[in-house]
């Protein structure tokens, strides 16, 4: 008896171990006598990169150097800076660098190189226990390949957020009679818009037309996505790698009323690079935009002649009157350039590594990156992680993830599944309305110098004509980029 005990037990100790060597479903190529190096690049700047920098002298400091894994770094600057950076090393462009072994990629840059067969296929290092670890709609968006494979892996994710300069807010909440719950449509927000223009151009009688606007949004291209999306409608409806596009006339109305109109009459506003600048040089009151935005919004608005400090209020994103509690799902995942197995594996182990819970929302504290694992994804969670790691977590961006973290089970994050011409699918979207809403205000803002009332300068813009030539021109404009019209 004792020696089949014996037996047993070496049994169970052997089989362990075999399951500690083997990892996901196959020998780890690793030799930590001979470490393989990895190059990250990345578009993270400031705190960010600071905080991703830390990350990664940990790793190498501890699980890297144990199983024989070196990580490097470098940030590329931007967004369009890394896609560049990409191209021309797929390309093999004079001058540019050798791929990196990962680096940071938006569904629509990975979907370009996927179809270069560049990426690596991470379902191959990565067993179903890893994956249901990962909240799904975030792996789901990461099956860009055509069999349904792995190709990004989500490393830190963000959605859209509102702020409010509070301190400005409030006397004017009180004199109109609005409060916030007005701000949870889309509607509510445009009327307080109007009311704010208005009562501020009262405070100067003798000034005519001198009203401010009251809110801004970045990324125009979330707000045709994800304003449709809540009304019912997927823009781009993408199944088996065909794109169909969906333009609804009644939908983009509302749309068109609750930007476009509000634009051109100076209810709304768009003045420096991104709208928390616009809060802080005191053009807006309120804007929407990226949770990792937050870090930036302002301590103060600065005046041509002065400057006075602001509180600030986070609230989660309007949705359309009647639609349905969708949000914007976003932010850059990582992926692994198809090399050998030796280079593929050590990256997917890095990958891992950085997204388990308490390494992810490390960084996410910093950042006001969302983390990407499910046991993640809670408040309580976040608080212990600060408390154990003893974080210093700006309120700013720690009120911002508490904010969407307390109502992740109230809302549906989405995204788009990724097609041909998507990038430039996005770019119509972001660019089409905007750009004439800014060309007609200035035509709006020089008939009222003139001598015109607002409404005189404004009616023959918000007429239905108008909106019907919009939309005529905005449809050609995406079927002519996107593909076919459904």
């Amino acid at each position: 008896m004792k020696v089949m005990k014996r037996s047993a037990k070496t049994l169970c100790m052997t089989a362990v171990l075999i399951l500690a060597l083997t990892g996901c479903g196959k020998k780890s190529p690793l030799d930590p006598g001979d470490p393989v190096s990895l190059t990250v690049w990345h578009y993270y700047n400031g705190s960010q990169q600071a905080a991703f920098d830390t990350l990664v002298e940990e790793f190498n400091d501890t699980v890297g150097r144990e199983k024989g894994i070196f990580v490097q770094s470098y940030s590329q600057g931007s967004v369009p800076d890394l896609e560049t950076a990409v191209r021309d090393a797929i390309n093999g462009k004079v001058g540019a660098d050798d791929m990196p072994d990962i680096f940071s990629s938006y569904a629509d840059t990975a979907y370009e190189v996927e179809q270069a067969g560049a990426l690596a296929d991470l379902s191959a290092y990565l067993e179903k226990e890893d994956l249901e670890k990962y909240v799904d709609s975030y792996i789901e968006e990461g099956r860009i390949a055509a069999d349904g494979t792995l190709r990004i892996f989500p490393t830190a994710k963000s959605t859209e957020i509102m702020m409010i300069n509070k301190t400005d807010w409030e006397p004017f909440a009180q004199a109109a009679g609005i409060s916030l719950d007005d701000l949870k449509t889309m509607e509510g927000v445009t009327a307080a818009a109007q009311a704010y223009y208005e009562w501020t151009d009262s405070q100067t009688p003798d000034v005519p037309g001198d009203g401010k606007a009251f809110y801004g949004r970045d990324a125009m291209a979330n707000y045709f996505i994800i304003g449709l999306q809540q009304l019912g409608t997927e823009i781009f409806q993408v199944e088996n790698g065909q794109m169909t596009l969906n333009l609804p006339k009644d939908q983009l109305r509302r749309l068109w009323e609750n930007y476009y109109v509000p634009m051109v009459k100076g209810y709304f506003g768009a003045y420096g690079s991104f709208r928390s600048d616009d809060v802080k040089t005191g053009d807006l009151l309120a804007y929407t935009g990226s949770t990792t935005s937050a870090m930036y919004f302002p301590d103060q608005v600065e005046l041509e002649d002065s400057s006075y400090p602001i509180d600030y209020i986070v609230l989660t994103p309007p949705v359309f009157e009647g639609g349905r509690p969708y949000a914007v799902q976003q932010g850059a995942g990582m992926v692994v350039s198809k090399t050998d197995e030796k280079h593929e594996y050590a990256a997917v182990e890095f990958l891992k590594w950085f997204t388990q819970a308490e390494n992810n929302l490390q960084f996410g504290s910093v950042s006001g990156y969302l983390p990407v694992m499910k046991e993640a994804s809670s408040i309580s969670k976040l608080d212990q992680v600060i408390a154990d790691r003893n974080l210093t977590v700006a309120p700013k961006t720690y009120d911002c993830l508490t904010t969407i973290l307390g109502e992740l089970d109230n809302m549906t994050l989405y995204t788009n599944k990724s097609f041909e011409n998507g990038s430039s699918a996005r770019k119509v979207l972001e660019y089409n309305l905007a750009d004439q809403a800014a060309q007609d205000r200035e035509a709006i803002v020089l008939a009222m110098e003139q001598g015109k009332s607002l409404e005189e300068a404004s009616a023959d813009y918000v007429t239905e004509e108008a909106f019907e030539e919009w939309y005529d021109s905005f449809c050609e404009a995406l079927k002519n980029t996107a593909g076919k019209q459904g």
